[in-house]
């Protein structure tokens, strides 16, 4: 492993322990990743409550959302000319600088630079995102829904130990003179630069990279006249230029426009968030109608975290059976458990402990559909334009889910939670025709 040469071809026996150790690195990266944006986000409604005031304190996490989705384009641009390697540390040195422009905001109490750093911040959740991607570059077509689950629930470990590093953050930095809530952003700006570090020292070989050297190495032909035929066009073509033509999200539609595959897989993933979000969001709002200021936070917290657990807990069974039962079947049993969410959490009133089951089915939902979604996306384009594409869903599945989040108060205040319950299961509808669609399936090269 340490000889191994990043510019020669890599042959497939050294593919096993390249993957081995990418795995090792991507899962240490992503629980401090998942640490370093989790501990932001805990307090960030707070702080922006503090310094902007409560009216406009949900727009700071929905600025860390968008922020996720839009700097999901030039992450992958650097990912189609140089790998996944630079790619992910970008993506991680942006969420830094979002929190250390946080941090200043404190201090300043300038309501502007708070915005832009939460912007900035999002980076963080762009590089947990794409992470899950680079897991399966190199990954054996019957694994790939397990090496990519197994690094969304690496995430979980990270999720949970972050709400404890929280307050330790604040007493920490509170010696430093920072204001109180900016020590966990001090702490976020930290473990984003080291899982950048981490990523630019060691993740070589680029796994990306590696992928592409494989799929454009030529095939091995049996002795005696060589056939007239013409290669394919990724075969013949450099993969750096290849991934220059392709680095567009203009370019990664019109990959996706032609195949079902992909399609079936982004709108998997965009449409389980988009009911995730949208159900969720309005769940604390749905319990302060029925518990009183005393109580509405634990209860929120307890709700929250089996929310959570469902979401993360049981990703690497689903990824399991995405291998061994299909990606298709996974998505619509993902989509079955978005409805039967809806329907528990729409009918629960104000019966706490059934509530809290909505949001577990709920959460399940959420998994089945990423991690199968994710996994039948990948593995359907081509090597060349596989980072464009994963951009394109991650920049589709950010945008989606806002959207979600800020029209769902509206539905809420005017209609109430069943309504919109009702309305996130009718969401799933055209995710239900698409899967239930014959879709090809094939090697992307073959299909090119």
């Amino acid at each position: 492993m340490a000889t191994t040469d990043v510019t020669a071809p890599v042959a497939a026996p050294d593919v096993a322990p390249i993957q081995r150790r990418t795995l090792r690195l991507l899962f240490g990266t992503q629980i401090v990743g998942g640490i370093g944006v989790t501990i932001g986000i805990a307090v960030g409604a707070l702080l922006a409550a503090r310094i902007a005031g409560t009216a406009v304190a949900g727009l700071a996490q929905s600025a860390a959302v968008v922020g996720g989705a839009l700097l999901a384009v030039p992450i992958t641009r650097i990912m189609n000319g140089h790998g996944r390697r630079p790619g992910l540390a970008v993506a991680y040195l942006a969420g830094a600088v979002g929190a250390v422009l946080v941090v200043l905001a404190t201090v300043t109490g300038w309501v502007p630079l708070l915005f832009l750093g939460m912007l900035f911040f999002g980076g963080g959740t762009a590089a947990n995102l794409q992470a899950r991607y680079a897991a399966v570059d190199l990954a054996e077509p019957a694994r790939r829904g397990r090496q990519l689950s197994l690094i969304v629930w690496a995430t979980t470990i990270g999720a949970v130990a972050a709400p404890n590093f929280a307050a330790l953050a604040d007493r920490t930095t509170s010696g430093w003179g920072l204001p109180p809530l900016a020590g966990p952003f001090a702490f976020s700006a930290a473990a984003f630069v080291l899982a950048a570090g981490v990523l630019l020292l060691l993740l070589r070989p680029d796994p990306l990279l590696t992928a592409r050297r494989l799929a454009a190495a030529p095939a091995p032909v049996a002795a005696g006249p060589a056939p007239e035929v013409t290669p394919p066009a990724e075969a013949v073509t450099p993969p750096a230029r290849t991934a220059r033509r392709g680095a567009g999200m203009r370019a990664a539609w019109q990959v996706v426009r032609g195949r079902p595959a992909a399609r079936l897989g982004i709108a998997a993933v965009a449409v389980g968030h988009v009911v995730m979000v949208a159900v969720m969001s309005m769940t604390p709002v749905r319990l302060g109608e029925s518990h009183g200021d005393a109580d509405v936070l634990r209860v929120v917290g307890i709700v929250l975290s089996l929310h959570i657990a469902g979401m993360y807990a049981l990703s690497p069974l689903v990824g399991w059976l995405t291998d061994r039962v299909g990606r298709r079947a996974v998505i619509l049993t993902g989509v079955a458990s978005l409805l039967a969410a809806c329907a528990v959490a729409g009918t629960a009133g104000h019966d706490t402990p059934r509530l809290s089951v909505g949001l577990v089915l709920l959460g399940l939902g959420w998994s089945g559909t990423m991690v199968a979604g994710s996994t039948l996306l990948s593995e359907s384009v081509p090597a060349a334009v596989r980072p464009s594409v994963q951009g394109f869903s991650d920049l589709t599945m950010g945008l989606a889910g806002a959207v979600a989040a800020a029209v769902s108060g509206f539905v809420m205040r005017a209609a109430g939670y069943p309504v919109l319950t009702l309305l996130a299961a009718v969401a799933t509808v055209p995710l239900v025709a698409l899967a239930l669609r014959p879709v090809p399936v094939g090697a992307p090269d073959e299909e090119d």
